[in-house]
């Protein structure tokens, strides 16, 4: 008779339904189904049939041991079906109305695939908890984004009490308090009120809720098994340790895509997380590129600007003369369609290529690519440390502006861009970053870092590795 030990384990994944929460919960999960996992992954309805849009109606067809689900978000369906949702009103519909059909999902595949032995959820999903406590399963959270942003989360009521904290009025926007540095964040000596998650200086209408939804989520965390990063230790070891002493364990295990592409099992590699259609051809077009010569410009699935923003960026992409590859989703300019103006488009044809989006790892990976324009999310800023390739930033919100102040400041791979784009610096800019000493100097630091990512995902003793390793087990045991 088969041993309690010998039972296959089977994980029930659920991510925030983000693009940049969703890739990252996939990979974990087929890291997790390489290890001997059964994995049942859930996306909300509306996202999932996103995905069958882009990928083809067979794309998440997936395997018996790796397979779909979908439950409702609560939200009525939007116009425009391939936009990315309000995030205010998708994360309350979340949290108030997704429990119940979460519980009866993980109850059916339960019963009818295998037992749910636990529960991988995104840390800002946190009602998943209370059905893991009724059904006494154990639950791992994962946070997606790096270890600084979720400090300054956790030190959101330390601000507010401080009267650090919210905004007096929006002129404090553009007064210079925002540069005050504060020294309250453990590990984040030096960092200033403007790199802190926007959503605590509460100026717009949704601010305040989402604030608070911050606070709770990250409190009720502390109740999980163990939490789960997308870091390795190298990068983040003095906030990893910090964290570890006020969570349940942490395990930096990443960064997730160096470990994806070490897996050896090649029968999930169809299965794509992109919510947008991938334009594959831009990889041929990089091919017909000198090495080191081409910017890549992609603010990432959630971020918006204004059109005189746009056309700021359009100028000085062009003026700086360097060959550049363009993500341009349709949605990315407020309120209206991402129009570029004509003759930016006619006076850099054959310089430049625009896309709606693409396969960002291989861009990243791909010998022409000298420098990346971005928003500073954390995948796109992961991706970029691991690929030797330095940053110009543009944080948008929520983790970007850390994830930005990090790169500039802790790590040397990346210059910031103001908030209010002019041609000229972004010209000036470009113009650095792909040729100028504090350019060389910046790229020599990311090829370091790139090393020290290769270390941590390939070598036997690598700590993300080791961390995986650790983790796997402590799921393997905790159902016992």
């Amino acid at each position: 008779m088969a041993s309690q030990h010998e039972k296959k384990p089977h994980a029930v994944c659920i991510p925030v339904p983000l693009q940049g929460h969703i890739n990252p919960m996939l990979k974990l999960a087929k890291i997790l189904h390489s290890k001997g996992f059964d994995i049942t992954f859930v996306n909300t309805e509306f996202n999932h049939q996103r995905l069958l849009r882009s990928q083809g109606p067979g794309g998440l067809n997936g395997l018996p041991s790796f397979r779909f689900e979908t439950i409702p978000d609560g939200l009525p369906p939007p116009e425009n079906k391939d936009a990315t949702q309000d995030l205010p009103s998708l994360a309350k519909s979340v949290d108030e109305t997704c429990s119940g059909p979460f519980k009866s999902l993980v109850n059916k595949v339960g019963a009818f695939y295998s037992p749910v032995t636990c529960i991988v959820s995104d840390m800002l999903m946190c009602f998943t908890l209370d059905v893991a406590k009724e059904l006494d399963i154990p639950e791992f959270l994962f946070w997606t984004s790096g270890t600084g942003s979720l400090i300054c989360y956790d030190q959101y009521p330390n601000l507010l009490e401080k009267g650090l904290m919210p905004l007096k009025d929006p002129s404090f926007l553009v007064n210079g308090y925002l540069d005050t540095v504060i020294d309250c964040i453990p590990g984040m000596s030096g960092i200033r009120l403007k790199d802190i998650p926007p959503f605590i200086r509460m100026i717009y209408p949704d601010d305040e809720y989402m604030a608070q939804f911050l606070i709770s989520q990250v409190n009720r965390a502390k109740t999980a098994s163990a939490i789960i990063f997308n870091t390795f230790n190298d990068l983040e070891p003095d906030v990893l340790d910090t964290l570890s002493s006020v969570f349940p364990p942490c395990y930096g295990i990443g960064p997730l895509h160096l470990l994806e592409n070490s897996i050896e099992d090649n029968s999930l590699a169809s299965i794509k997380s992109n919510l947008w259609k991938e334009e594959s051809e831009c990889l041929t077009w990089l091919d017909s590129q000198a090495p080191v010569s081409v910017i890549y410009v992609n603010f990432g699935s959630i971020a918006v600007m204004t059109k005189q923003q746009l056309v700021e960026f359009c100028w000085g992409v062009a003026n700086s003369n360097y060959p550049f590859l363009w993500i341009i989703r349709p949605d990315l300019v407020v309120g209206d369609s991402a129009m570029l103006p004509p003759d930016f488009v006619t006076g850099t044809s054959g310089r430049g290529l625009l896309v709606g989006w693409c396969p960002q790892e291989k861009v990243l990976n791909h010998p022409s690519i000298g420098g990346f324009l971005t928003h500073s999310g954390w995948n796109s800023t992961l991706e970029s440390i691991s690929s030797g390739v330095p940053m110009i930033c543009w944080p948008f919100f929520a983790d970007q502006q850390v994830n930005c102040w990090l790169s500039c400041n802790k790590w040397g791979v990346a210059m910031e861009i103001d908030n209010d784009v002019k041609r000229d610096e972004v010209g000036k800019l470009v113009v650095e970053l792909m040729n100028g000493e504090k350019g060389n100097a910046l790229r020599n630091n990311a090829t370091k870092w790139k090393k020290k990512a290769e270390a941590a995902c390939v070598a036997n003793d690598g700590s993300s590795v080791a961390n995986l390793e650790k983790l796997v087990h402590h799921m393997q045991t905790s159902s016992n």
